[in-house]
Parts: structure tokens; C-alpha cells; sequence
């Protein structure tokens, strides 16, 4: 959200919860700067009467959105008017355990990041000035846990902007399998950080179907663009179990390789048996699930799929694409 408007819808909802009778529009609209500025006072020229009335209904529905309880009252000459009781927007006693206030204390300290930090750190004040206990000690008794998770990648921040505020994104992303990046128009749902990545669930538009992007190959900026979503986002989003059978986790079949005997330990710690076969080999026979291809190209010669056939086939296609990069 721009500062600008951000700033206005602070203001608005400032006026509405301070009032004790309800404002009409022109009211309204001479008391925050931002509309005078932008319209004129309720008592000038009238040029901008529909312009302003466009901007309040939206900054009102943002409000509301956001959950700020706003009345409609008319009275009795007609004229319509707004305001937020305080009895209405006010929150209920908030009332935690020591387990629950230590977990929101640990959440509090896990981002690094100076823009989350702040809203983390805004947030567990208010907590405490609501009766979080003061003594609760977040990270055990001797402050032996130091909880981080890394962000690395600028596209998290707009990224994480855009799921929050329900924005289509364009940004240039890179396959494994690909030399070149290609664009990519999306619908962002969530990010997830799995294994010391981050991911983002979405709906790419020039597919027509949900895709998961690993933060780490998107190049360039990350752009937004205006218009609503075209998918609805789902209830869950399963980032992590996606990626989880991208890697080969999620296995229900197995596949047979050959893997030179001084190569591939990672492969050995997943195989379910190793045979020697001589001549500097081993065949193994490892879990295979939907990824195994990428990472077996990782190991380059030192890995040769003996089955199953199509397996064989995606591994062959994927070191031809890194061979034409």
C-alpha cells in the first residue's frame, strides 16, 4: 500500500473513531488534508464532487476490509452520515497461557529482517500492554534458542507485499533445466520457507494452473500490475508438500541407477539397497518420486538410469537443455 493512501485511510478512520455523531461526507472531506488537497473544500466548486466520491467509497470499503466496524446513519433531513464506535472496534480481553505467550514471544524474535522486525517487535509490545506476562522467557531458561529465518533474495519483500494485498506480479524466472529466464505473470497465494529456501505458491496466468517458484531463480525486479485475480485462492496452500514431491520426498515407486563407487553420497544415505558391479560401479535402488530427475542431473556422469524407461528419458532431455546453455 502507497504511503500516500495509507496515510489517508489512517486519517479517515481517526475521524470516524474520534467523532461522538456521525460525519457526512462533506465533513468528512474537509476534515482530512488529503481529500482538501486532492478536491477542494465540500463547500467549493463541485468539479471534483464525483472524483472525491469515487475515493471515500473506496477508502471506506478499505476500512472495512480491514475490519473496522463503520455505521451508516441517516438523520432526519435526509443526509447521510459515518462513524466507528469505539465500543464496536474494540477488541476482546486477550488472555494467554504461559505456553501460547512464549510461542508469540519466539515468533516475535524469528525474522531478521528490519522491516518485519519492527512490526514483530510493535506487535509483542502491544501483547505485553495487554497482559502478556512480562517474565516469560521466549527462549527457555538460558536463552540457548536463537531462532532465524534467512532471507536472502530481494524478491521476498515485494513478493510478500503483493500475497499480503492481493496483487498480480510479473518477475523473470530461471528453470533448472533452462539456460535463459523466461516471464512469468502471477497471481501470488503464500510463501514458505522449506529446508533454508523460499517459495511462492501461485496461479500463473500464462499456464492456467497453479505453480510453486523458488525464490532463488526469479532475476530481475519484481514488477506489479493492476486488476484483480482471475483464480480463486484456495483455503491451503500446500507450498511445502509440493515441494516436498518436487524433491523426490513423496516417493511411491523406485527406480534402479548405476553410480561410480566413489561418488553421490547423498544418493547412497536414500538407497533402499547397493550391489557392487565392479569396474569402479554400483547399482542402487533409491525411492523415486516426481524431481528425481533434477537432482540426478546434478550428479552428471557419475550417474546412469538403468529404469524406469521415462525416468531415463527426463534425465537424457534435462542434460540436453543444460548442454545447448
Amino acid at each position: 500500500m502507497a504511503i500516500a493512501k495509507a496515510e489517508r485511510l489512517m486519517n479517515l478512520a481517526l475521524c470516524l473513531l474520534g467523532t461522538r455523531r456521525p460525519l457526512s461526507k462533506r465533513e468528512l472531506r474537509d476534515s482530512i488534508e488529503a481529500y482538501v488537497e486532492a478536491f477542494g473544500p465540500g463547500n467549493g466548486p463541485s468539479g471534483n464532487d464525483d472524483s472525491f466520491n469515487r475515493m471515500f467509497e473506496r477508502d471506506k470499503d478499505d476500512l472495512r476490509e480491514l475490519g473496522l466496524v463503520i455505521e451508516t446513519v441517516e438523520s432526519l433531513d435526509g443526509e447521510i452520515g459515518y462513524m466507528a464506535r469505539r465500543d464496536s472496534n474494540r477488541l476482546p480481553p486477550i488472555t494467554l497461557d504461559a505456553e501460547e505467550a512464549a510461542a508469540l514471544g519466539l515468533a516475535a524474535k524469528v525474522w531478521q529482517q528490519a522491516r518485519l522486525a519492527g512490526a514483530a517487535s510493535g506487535a509483542l509490545q502491544k501483547l505485553r500492554a495487554a497482559g502478556l506476562p512480562e517474565d516469560v522467557d521466549p527462549y527457555g531458561s538460558h536463552g540457548a534458542l536463537e531462532p532465524r529465518i534467512p532471507v536472502h533474495e530481494a524478491a521476498f519483500e515485494p513478493l510478500m507485499l503483493a500475497c499480503r494485498d492481493r496483487r498480480p506480479v510479473v518477475f523473470d524466472y530461471r528453470k533448472a533445466t533452462a539456460a535463459h529466464p523466461e516471464q512469468r505473470h502471477v497471481e501470488p497465494w503464500a510463501l514458505e520457507c522449506w529446508r533454508g529456501h523460499w517459495y511462492l505458491a501461485g496461479w500463473d496466468r500464462d499456464r492456467g494452473a497453479e505453480r510453486v517458484f523458488r525464490l532463488s531463480r526469479i532475476t530481475g525486479k519484481v514488477r506489479s500490475r493492476g486488476g484483480r485475480y482471475t483464480a480463486p485462492v484456495p483455503d491451503v496452500v500446500t507450498v511445502r508438500e509440493t515441494v516436498a514431491g518436487w524433491a523426490g520426498e513423496i516417493a511411491d515407486r523406485s527406480a534402479r541407477i548405476r553410480l561410480r563407487s566413489d561418488a553421490g553420497y547423498p544418493l547412497r544415505a536414500k538407497a533402499t539397497s547397493v550391489r557392487e558391479l565392479g569396474d569402479g560401479w554400483d547399482e542402487l535402488e533409491i525411492p523415486y518420486g516426481h524431481g528425481l530427475d533434477a537432482w540426478l542431473v546434478e550428479f552428471g556422469p557419475d550417474v546412469v538410469v538403468l529404469e524406469p524407461a521415462e525416468l531415463r528419458a527426463d534425465v537424457v532431455d534435462r542434460l540436453r537443455a543444460v548442454a545447448k546453455g
